[in-house]
């Protein structure tokens, strides 16, 4: 959006109307093509639909073996097992779509066995394996004879004698345990060979076209998208099969580091083409994923998470953001009051977004803008890594090292691979506050350039024809509404939706046909879109070209003064919400994550 002025060194922007938005920004096509997905894949699954008929007999059987004995019976488990056997991915063609997004499997010392094990690997590792399934076989008709034989005795005196009920429930026990080992051992024994790499090529084909769609509308280069989108993909592969080697995976190190360093170690060194450059959309692949993300999260898990998000949010980010500016007008007296509100904005909102709102809206120099989003960038590439370290190392709750992420981290894609670090319920809430917090920037913005038009430089920043936001209640609203990212509507969107869906249906069904169809291929898709993002991270982090913002000091001093301040006060106020003030909720986040 941001505009070039050729007469004079002022950050302008030229303003899109909604429909424009809608059709030509990453925004809005992170919502259409995710529910693009959303429609093919609910399409695919009721075409290809499992025997979800069935799943009332298993249920039946569950409730009246319960009834009747008030534990789980042989034939209980055996009917839960059947009831949740049944999965509308595992049916026709969804069951291959999901095949093609399996990632690189373990390796210990030799990678090529982390996507490609021949015949005569797979019949040796099944001769290996021989032995433990027998014996596996052999305990598991012991402790079924065994099961069936106090289970007959307790049913024959209807269940109503406490001790042999007791005798029942354990051997029972025994015999479960006696199935899943052999389940393991059955795996081991039936090892077939396998190779991903054509799956890999059809992945990485339709995830190229799949971004592309959207692409074409927003303005990529598509020739270009298309030579640098193999790079970015095979990055990605490689970043999955280096976390998967033993001692990696031991010591969980995640291909989200594994994604950064990769684009890093390039950034740094060959140099990254512009072809690479315009294949790594960051901030696409990230809100295509967060929307699909939303559909897993219920409604009423994003609703608690807002009412602690907003004080860490909106109460936070006003006050590090005039705190910060009044230390570089008074303590260390930066000379432009334009860069020292960009730079302030950048570093407590939402990063390039918010340093261009606010740079358009007190009408900086380009030169400012560049210098704050340099800084910005610098920054954010250590907080990534040091953050999670710390939340980690400490033993930082995962909820309030996700709010504390959320309300630091500058942009969303770093925000999610931040979160990520420390885990699932980390990374949710660490985006939901994140996208709560980037509601500010249009309220940012519109302070800013009140500020500036009433107080600051009336004469220039007032100046009849040029003001850049309209200084009335409505001008307040309309900035709020063209700064608000769109792509947050499609996450709430697809929550809701799904929320909806999960409370329409009986529970089974839902687990068959939605949690074990629709939202098991959603979550494989997101996990290829954030690490395709991971590794756009690291290959736009370049330290050759960002030498420059460190070189001016006052601007550093504030900067670190600042997030330092952000990071101080974030933690406490996102301790104080999420595990003082709202304890209960952080509780009901853990059982629903």
């Amino acid at each position: 959006m941001v505009e070039n002025q050729e007469t004079e060194n002022i950050v302008t922007e030229t303003r899109q109307s909604m429909w424009s938005q809608m059709g030509k920004t990453e925004d809005w096509w992170a919502i259409w093509l995710a529910g693009l997905f959303f429609i093919f894949v609910t399409a695919c699954i009721f075409i290809w639909k499992p025997p979800v008929e069935d799943l009332p007999k298993y249920r039946a059987i569950m409730e009246q073996e319960m009834e009747e004995a008030g534990f789980r019976t042989i034939a209980y488990t055996e009917a839960e097992k059947k009831l949740k056997g049944i999965k509308a991915r595992s049916e026709g063609f969804t069951k291959t779509l999901r095949s093609i997004t399996d990632r690189p499997k373990g390796w210990t010392t030799n990678p090529i066995k982390s996507i490609y094990l021949s015949e005569s690997e797979a019949a040796s590792k099944r001769a290996q394996a021989a032995d433990r399934y027998e014996q596996a076989q052999a305990e598991l008709e012991r402790t079924r004879a065994k099961a069936e034989q106090a289970e007959n005795t307790a049913r024959a005196a209807n269940f109503e004698d406490p001790e042999l009920n007791r005798k029942a429930r354990e051997a029972i026990t025994e015999w479960r345990q006696a199935s899943s080992a052999f389940s393991s051992a059955k795996s081991a024994a039936n090892t077939q060979p396998y190779n991903l790499i054509p799956s890999l090529i059809i992945l990485g084909i339709v995830l190229m076209l799949f971004f592309a769609i959207g692409g074409k509308f927003i303005g990529f280069n598509l020739k270009e998208y298309f030579i640098g989108f193999p790079v970015i993909f095979l990055l990605t592969i490689l970043s999955y099969l280096l976390s998967k080697q033993a001692t990696m995976s031991a010591l969980g190190i995640s291909y989200v580091l594994f994604g950064i360093f990769l684009g890093l170690i390039i950034a740094n060194t060959t140099g990254v083409a512009k072809s690479v450059k315009t294949a790594g959309q960051t901030e696409f692949f990230i809100k295509t994923g967060l929307v699909l993300l939303g559909a897993r999260i219920l409604f009423g898990q994003i609703a608690l998470i807002g009412i602690p998000g907003l004080f860490v949010t909106w109460v936070v980010t006003p006050i590090v953001l005039i705190t910060t500016y009044w230390f570089g007008q008074n303590i260390v007296k930066i000379p432009s009051k334009e860069l020292n509100i960009t730079v302030s904005s950048d570093m407590c909102v939402s990063g390039v977004s918010a340093a261009i709102a606010t740079a358009s809206a007190c009408r900086a120099k380009k030169e400012e803008l560049t210098l704050a989003i340099g800084m910005s960038m610098i920054f954010v590439a250590i907080m990534i890594f040091v953050l999670p370290t710390i939340a980690n190392v400490t033993g930082m709750h995962p909820v309030w090292a996700g709010a504390w992420l959320g309300g630091t981290v500058d942009n969303t894609g770093s925000v999610v691979a931040a979160g990520e670090l420390i885990g699932y319920e980390a990374m949710v809430v660490a985006a939901t506050i994140k996208m709560i917090q980037n509601i500010m920037i249009g309220v940012i913005a519109f302070g800013v350039a009140a500020y500036w038009c009433l107080r600051v430089e009336p004469e220039r920043a007032c100046k009849p024809g040029e003001t850049p936001i309209k200084l009335s209640f409505g001008g307040a609203i309309s900035e709020i509404w063209y700064r608000f990212p769109k792509f947050i509507l499609g996450f709430i969107g697809a929550s809701i939706i799904f929320s909806i869906m999960q409370a329409a249906v009986s529970m089974d069904w839902g687990n068959a046909m939605v949690s074990e169809g629709i939202l098991s291929l959603a979550n494989r898709f997101r996990g290829w879109f954030f690490a395709m993002a991971f590794v756009s991270i690291g290959l736009s982090i370049s330290y050759q070209d960002l030498k420059e913002p460190l070189r001016g000091g006052k601007p550093v001093i504030l900067y670190i003064f600042g997030q330092s301040f952000n990071l101080l006060l974030t933690l406490f106020v996102a301790w104080l919400m999420f595990m003082v003030i709202f304890s209960d909720i952080t509780e009901k986040l853990m059982l629903g994550a």
